[in-house]
């Protein structure tokens, strides 16, 4: 997701958050992954979730698939400045010829892919839900496991789209979107297993962090990646001490004595 303008009020997991800080204190985490979320807590700034509209998060998220946000943004804006006045955005993406809008989303990369995706959604959601507003009370009032199942059912929606509509637009607590970011780190930690994939680094990240810090967890995640533990050069193998998670990390995939780094699911097991 591009950067959101910061709230006004310093909380974290939406509603269900009641406009109160959430406790980030590490030194009553239960787990380590609670543990590490608390610490980000102390960092980065807590984030309020939920408010945007369903279908427009949906529409943003597809467009940042396989591409950063500086690629993305220009595409997001680009779209809602042609097709964002209309009544209804889902009813316009839906009429739309797929050439115009594969042009207006250039930017954003895998363009005639994501027109295609955009195209047969919209269309979906104009038979199923009446419309954008439609969709968006659907998304916001029904049962998050079958809001996820169903979009889920979506050609082109895999779970991290899912969940980041959930988030980001349901405002929904214990949602824990995994991304690159989010994948990489959380076994590169040690708090999932080296080879699970994202689905079960979501399931692990879900049960050991409370459901009002998940949607803090993400976004925090996301940043603390691109700072300190990127892909191929961690901060770590600079500075042992670079990173502000270097005691919570088994640093797998990371060899600092070789400059070496691998995908953790390729470290050799100990």
């Amino acid at each position: 997701m591009s950067e959101d303008p910061e709230p006004t009020e310093n909380i974290s997991g939406g509603p269900d958050g009641g406009g109160l800080a959430s406790e980030f204190d590490e030194r009553t985490a239960e787990t380590r992954a609670e543990q590490v979320v608390d610490r980000l807590g102390e960092r980065y700034w807590r984030k309020t979730y939920g408010g945007q509209d369903a279908f427009e998060c949906l529409v943003r998220t597809i467009l940042s698939q396989n591409t950063s946000d500086k690629a993305s943004q220009p595409a997001h804006d680009a779209l809602m400045a042609r097709y964002g006045e209309s009544e209804d955005l889902a009813v316009a993406l839906a009429e739309v010829d797929q050439d115009d809008l594969a042009e207006t989303i250039q930017p954003a990369g895998l363009y005639n892919q994501k027109s295609e995706t955009l195209g047969r959604i919209a269309g979906r959601v104009v038979e199923e839900y009446g419309g954008a507003a439609g969709f968006d009370e659907y998304v916001t009032g029904e049962e998050p496991d079958e809001v996820r199942d169903t979009l889920l059912d979506f050609s082109g929606v895999g779970p991290k789209t899912a969940d980041c509509v959930l988030l980001f637009s349901g405002g929904r607590a214990g949602v824990f979107p995994v991304d690159t970011h989010v994948h990489r780190i959380y076994r590169r930690l040690g708090v999932a297993p080296p080879d699970a994939d994202h689905e079960k680094v979501r399931e692990v990240l879900e049960d050991q962090i409370p459901a009002e810090k998940c949607g803090f967890g993400h976004t925090a995640t996301i940043q603390f990646g691109r700072e300190f533990c990127k892909a191929r050069k961690p901060a770590c193998l600079d500075d042992p001490d670079a990173c502000p998670m270097a005691d919570l990390c088994d640093q797998v995939g990371v060899y600092p004595a070789t400059d070496e780094v691998v995908d953790p699911a390729d470290a050799p097991a100990e």
